[in-house]
């Protein structure tokens, strides 16, 4: 009976049961008599700080914002692709590139820019029990996510304090969940914080949500605890202002924020090329992406509708609309989205501050395992019976008032890392080391660099295809090189030695190497040599 708390003559319990109730959520104290007092303190510190009100307000708007059956035609005929104006590309304006990261390095070294990632993500489709960040997915150096994460914000400053001769710092934003906070902050405890100073890694935490029953009823884990998930990556915005985040920002000077996501493995922290394009055009937020590969892809795209960017969802749009083509063959709606986005601290700052609460919640339907209310007994259910309700980083883009698209090769920026290896075969920690090792097998090339066979016969170079064409064109086919073989020839390089291939010519150029290759701070290894 919810009436139970009250019979136990605790105070704080029953002016708990009275809010609780007066919000038609009473039934959350249903086993209150069968807990013990730690259950009891536990439950109360659960539900001490929860809005009611607030969460049924949430159902109710996420309820009332879902689309009929002919709400993909409807949004079709809404929207347009990214203008070229707003656009800049990796391959299309490789001319500007050096402009762009000159301007980046700039910022970096009078300490303006700042990381902030996000990694509230368990690994349990990697089927690990640890945060996503931890995982080690086989690289020769069994360097982990956050590990390479970290020497790549060392080598950029190191770049950016050799060019402008000033000691300069990235600071670093870690924002975990509930349940990713206190491992996280233990594993770079461990780690030595990877060389970084303390004092300029900070970690927050994001908030956390009840889920809830199709009818609007929180839904119990345990007798004594709330079934509760995070609020989605766009719980970001809440945190910033919960933690105070953005006045740390201010305090430190730091005007341009690089966000993404943690299981990246490619991704470009801090990138001082996107972070210059960005600041070239005057941008408030911009958005990286990389080309969709074919019409059917699962992933959202960045485009607008009634004329205000935002990401459509890949379920969201239909087939027609997706396989539309523009004069150049590409798929007009391509810009597909990888969470990887720029933003001003001014920009965060009127978020936080004024745009935040408009935001609304998206609805995920999940088979929520709970506590049956009647009968007290653990339900595994084998359909959706419940929802989640998050919040995505990619909705606030219709507040900016200047947003821009940096359009990447996926081969060289993104291979996230989702699924466990027994899964799909896509996703996962063979496809994420492979493309590393792909990359890096690149840059060799590029640097001059050969691989040969186990006869010692060189393998031949070709220019890199990607999404089903060749992106070398006669100006940059020597840039843009891979050695004709399938499998990816075992290539590690530290990114406290190379950032993003340059500086490699001095260790590489016009020799002959057998693989596996590592090159980190302490030389060249070739594990294989001579057959030995």
């Amino acid at each position: 009976m919810e009436a139970a708390a009250a019979a136990e003559g605790d105070e704080a319990a029953v002016a708990l049961e009275q809010r609780l109730a007066a919000g038609g959520q009473g039934h959350v104290l249903r086993f209150w008599s069968e807990l013990g007092g730690a259950a009891r303190r536990a439950l109360v510190e659960e539900l001490r700080d929860m809005d009611v009100a607030e969460i049924n307000r949430f159902f109710r708007r996420a309820r009332e914002d879902g689309g009929g059956s002919g709400a993909a035609v409807e949004l079709d005929r809404r929207m347009e692709p990214v203008p070229r104006d707003v656009l800049g590309s990796a391959c299309r304006d490789r001319g500007l590139l050096p402009r762009w990261e000159s301007r980046g390095l700039a910022e970096i070294a009078g300490s303006r820019v700042a990381a902030l990632l996000l990694a509230g993500g368990q690994g349990t489709r990697l089927g690990v029990p640890y945060p996503k960040g931890m995982c080690d997915v086989g690289l020769p150096s069994r360097k982990t996510l956050f590990h390479l994460q970290a020497q790549r914000l060392r080598r950029l400053q190191q770049l950016a304090e050799e060019q402008h001769g000033t000691p300069c710092h990235i600071p670093w934003y870690i924002m975990t969940s509930g349940r990713t906070m206190e491992s996280t902050k233990e594993f770079f405890l461990k780690h030595h914080y990877f060389g970084l100073k303390k004092e300029n890694i900070i970690f927050f935490q994001q908030g956390m949500l009840p889920a809830l029953g199709f009818d609007g009823k929180i839904l119990l884990e345990e007798k004594g605890k709330i079934a509760m998930a995070p609020d989605g990556n766009g719980g970001l915005y809440r945190a910033l202002g919960a933690h105070s985040i953005v006045d740390d920002m201010e305090r430190r000077g730091v005007q341009s924020v690089h966000v993404y996501c943690v299981d990246n493995i490619l991704v470009k922290v801090a990138d001082p090329r996107f972070i210059g394009f960005c600041l070239e055009k005057e941008a408030d937020c911009g958005a990286k992406v990389v080309e969709k590969t074919n019409p059917m892809e699962p992933v959202g795209v960045v485009c607008r509708v009634d004329g205000v960017y935002q990401v459509v969802e890949y379920s969201e749009i239909s087939l027609a609309t997706a396989q539309k083509r523009g004069p150049d063959g590409r798929l007009l709606f391509n810009a597909g989205n990888i969470a990887n986005h720029y933003f001003t601290t001014a920009f965060l700052k009127d978020v936080v501050n004024t745009y935040e609460p408009r935001l609304q919640h998206h609805v995920a339907e999940k088979k929520i395992p709970h506590v049956d209310i009647a009968t007290g007994q653990l339900i595994q259910p084998e359909k959706p019976n419940g929802i989640k309700m998050e919040k995505f980083v990619f909705d606030i883009f219709q507040f900016s008032k200047k947003f821009v698209v940096y359009e990447v090769l996926r081969e060289d920026e993104f291979s996230p890392l989702k699924n466990a290896d027994s899964q799909n075969g896509k996703d996962n920690p063979t496809t994420a080391r492979h493309a590393l090792m792909s990359l890096h097998h690149c840059w060799v090339l590029n640097a001059g660099g050969h691989f040969v066979d186990e006869n010692g016969t060189r393998i031949p170079a070709i220019p890199r295809v990607t999404n089903g064409r060749s992106d070398a064109t006669p100006a940059d086919v020597n840039d843009n090189l891979k050695d004709a073989n399938d499998l990816p020839i075992q290539c590690e390089i530290s990114p406290l030695i190379s950032y993003g291939g340059e500086g490699l010519e001095k260790y590489v150029k016009d020799r002959e190497f057998r693989a596996p290759l590592i090159i980190d701070e302490d030389g060249i290894h070739e594990l294989v040599k001579n057959g030995m």
